[in-house]
């Protein structure tokens, strides 16, 4: 595994929220052995606006300059990280003219580049490894810029024009071909990856298995007890509401949970009619087990859409390691689940699926979510991240010393 690295992360994301994200669960651990610098994804000048009328001045402040912009912090497993706050970027996603769209994206990145090459020269930081997480068109601007001993692309979701700008599905495929190699969140990521780019591998999500540990279910749940169903994450694009709501009709004694940020509306009119239907907003990671343990099944209802087949959700192995039943439907090729889940064809076999995990769990079958869960820890996922990343260095710098002899 890889140690005594400095690794520079150009994240599309923040490090602080309500949803576990895999980018801030790897480096946490790769933060054990290494310096990691994590840049937040580039906010703009809409975003700054924002920060102050919520009251978020910290962050902002940090963004004008006017605070330090690189500050060390603890990560939940206790590493220190170095956190990085980049200046605002002008907001450009409203201009439809391509030619005006992209000067305007150059001088974003530009801007970019050039920060994060003070950061590199204040940190005396020379010849990093460099990880653009889902953040192509800033990671294509600095390769090069900053001596890097690596540059690594990690693709943690695919993207189409229903979510991604053009630009950003354009400058993906310029930046996958440049890249060292591709590290992938999934099986049919990496497949599709690899045919821009050979060096391609594939770490998929796991869980905080430490902290669900004091939820683990021991026995099934009461038969005479009222059931209840349970999701827990984004209610967005990718909820099939036509299958949802066959289940909730066809299933009225049961009760169904749905708790998360709902940015796909017609979920809530739609289910909320139903008097064994209610949502709740978002919780926050701490308080996923503790939830989680009150269910008796967990689901996925995810559509069949092309862009879905790329995710390996993160939630299918928080169901599992408190030991709750899982029912999904086909969305990605997810076979590896097929001893611990049921994964269905369509809304009739969703139903009968959940009546069957239900009426048929076991203590046994408790006992084997569990240890598979327990198999995809984020420590076990971050040491296959940390082996790649040592495999392509070493490999990478072979080849510069025969290149120098």
């Amino acid at each position: 595994m890889i140690k005594g690295k400095d690794i520079i992360c150009i994240s599309y994301t923040t490090w602080d929220g309500e949803f576990t994200k895999s980018t801030v669960q790897i480096l946490s651990l790769l933060a054990k052995n290494n310096n990691v610098i994590f840049i937040e994804y580039p906010r703009t000048i809409k975003d700054l606006i924002k920060l102050f009328l919520q009251n978020k001045k910290n962050i902002a402040l940090r963004m004008l300059g006017l605070k330090k912009r690189l500050v060390n912090i603890k990560s939940n497993r206790g590493t220190d990280i170095k956190h990085v706050v980049m200046p605002p970027t002008l907001p450009i996603n409203f201009i439809k003219n391509k030619h005006i769209y992209r000067l305007f994206s150059r001088i974003n990145t530009r801007l970019y580049s050039e920060e994060l090459e003070n950061i590199c020269w204040q940190e005396q930081i020379f010849s990093p490894i460099v990880i653009s997480a889902y953040n192509p068109t800033y990671g294509l601007e600095t390769i090069g810029k900053l001596h890097e001993s690596l540059n690594i692309y990690y693709c943690y979701d695919g993207m189409d024009l229903t979510r991604n700008h053009w630009n950003t599905i354009e400058d993906e495929k310029k930046y996958s071909k440049k890249v060292d190699a591709i590290i992938a969140s999934s099986d049919f990521l990496k497949e599709e990856k690899q045919q821009i780019n050979k060096q391609c591998f594939a770490v998929k999500n796991g869980v905080n298995f430490q902290l669900f540990e004091p939820y683990h279910k021991t026995v099934p749940s009461l038969k005479t007890a009222k059931k209840k169903i349970g999701y827990v994450g984004c209610l967005d694009y990718r909820f099939d509401i036509d299958l949802m709501e066959y289940v909730v009709k066809h299933m009225p004694e049961t009760e169904f949970d749905f708790t998360g940020y709902i940015s796909n509306h017609l979920i809530s009119e739609r289910l909320s009619k139903y008097s064994n239907v209610a949502f709740y907003k978002s919780v926050t990671q701490k308080e996923v087990p503790m939830l989680l343990a009150s269910y008796d099944l967990g689901i996925i209802p995810y559509n069949n859409l092309e862009i879905n087949k790329g995710i390996y959700p993160l939630k299918v192995n928080e169901y599992l390691a408190v030991g709750l039943p899982v029912v999904m439907t086909n969305f990605a090729p997810l076979s590896e689940f097929n001893s611990v889940a049921s994964i269905s064809k369509n809304k009739e076999e969703f139903l009968v699926n959940i009546q069957l995990e239900i009426a048929n769990d076991s203590k046994i079958k408790i006992k084997n979510r569990i240890k598979f869960a327990g198999n995809n820890s984020w420590e076990k996922r971050a040491e296959s991240f940390g082996n790649i990343l040592e495999e392509m260095w070493d490999k990478k710098h072979k080849k510069s010393l025969r290149i120098a002899s």
